[in-house]
């Protein structure tokens, strides 16, 4: 690891390294982020699979080596939308089990939001994971920091669950509406989460958690609990646009 960090400080302030990070920076258009800061190395870039809410989804996704930035493919290789940066410093990788078509993933964890990735191929996996894995471990003994204990729940697809994973009764169907746990990641009816929770690290404001979870939350007394909301049902979307009171799931699940 030495070798590479090393590799990585001679890039910092080279040109050819600036050049690439301002194209990717161009890719975002005027509605993302600027990516260009001194010291930051594009370590690489790829198309995985996110596991999304309603859909396994393909992502265009650039590692730096203090930032993690991935966007939906407007045109391949030349512009990305709906940009998200993830600080390498908070995250944590796990492995995934192959199973059905989804094969070579791996869990990106951080304490706001954690999701799951597929590579093409189990080398693409390794070395994806190889690289995240190096460049938290190099920004952490920098930092003299400790890895991250906590992390946000992987949400459960919608897919998954016919049933609310709480109750076992009420089916879902277009009235009977999904909705997401933000501490278990289950998917739960409307009267199973229909109280909010202080989640700091998630939201400054309380978010839907399910009666289990708020039970626990509440007799831990950390944070601000909140009881049964008159907008649960506020907005029944349609399978394109699918939001109420979960603010923009299908985007904020991405």
């Amino acid at each position: 690891m030495g070798g590479e960090a090393k590799m990585v400080d001679r890039l910092a302030n080279s040109e050819a390294n600036s050049k690439r990070i301002q194209v990717v920076e161009g890719c975002f258009g005027a509605a993302g982020q600027p990516l260009v800061i001194p010291g930051r190395v594009l370590i690489g870039e790829g198309v995985l699979t996110k596991l999304c809410r309603k859909k396994p989804k393909a992502r265009q996704f650039f590692l730096f080596n203090d930032i993690l930035v991935y966007g939906n493919i407007v045109i391949q290789k030349k512009k990305y939308n709906k940009q998200h940066i993830i600080p390498l410093e908070s995250v944590t990788i796990d492995t995934v089990a192959d199973e059905g078509d989804l094969r070579n993933g791996w869990l990106i964890k951080t304490p706001t939001k954690s999701f799951a990735v597929y590579a093409a191929t189990a080398t693409e996996k390794s070395e994806w994971m190889s690289h995240i894995g190096k460049c938290v471990g190099d920004l952490l003994e920098k930092s003299g920091k400790a890895p991250t204990g906590e992390h946000a729940a992987v949400w459960i697809p919608d897919s998954e669950a016919t049933l609310c994973m709480r109750c076992q009764k009420i089916k879902f169907t277009p009235l009977s509406r999904r909705h997401h746990c933000r501490k278990c990641g289950y998917v739960v009816c409307g009267p199973c989460s229909d109280k909010k929770f202080l989640l700091p690290s998630q939201s400054s404001k309380p978010v839907r958690v399910c009666e289990f979870c708020y039970l626990q939350l509440a007799s831990a007394g950390g944070g601000m609990g909140l009881g049964p909301h008159s907008d649960s049902y506020s907005r029944s979307g349609s399978k394109f646009n699918n939001v109420s009171d979960d603010e923009d799931e299908e985007d904020s699940s991405d």
